[in-house]
């Protein structure tokens, strides 16, 4: 199978002419839209703004500091719910012989 597309151009007619407008056919060929891509990519990316390195070096701090913190705070919060866990477990006696149970 064929990636060629077929457009259809019209040519435009005079006002007062009683004739419709005459449409010709056109291949677009698949290897000029992928150039075209290329083209537009290109164009695209000329026009973004790239970071400094300084501020690449002041972002990637900034993510690993907001990482770091929010794993020590899941931690500390994993910890503190593991001792209530154990603490109730412990605590409360029929709750360790429903679990011998199982």
């Amino acid at each position: 199978m064929s990636d060629d597309k077929i457009e259809k151009l019209e040519t435009p007619t005079p006002a007062d002419s009683k004739t419709p407008a005459t449409t010709k056919k056109r291949r677009v060929k698949g290897s000029n839209r992928i150039a075209k891509w290329f083209r537009e990519m290109r164009s695209e990316l000329r026009k973004v703004v790239w970071p400094t390195p300084k501020q690449i070096v002041n972002n990637t701090f900034v993510a690993l500091t907001v990482m770091s913190c929010a794993a020590i705070l899941i931690w500390i919060l994993d910890l503190i719910a593991g001792e209530i866990f154990i603490a109730i477990i412990t605590y409360v006696p029929s709750i360790p012989r429903l679990i011998q149970g199982w």
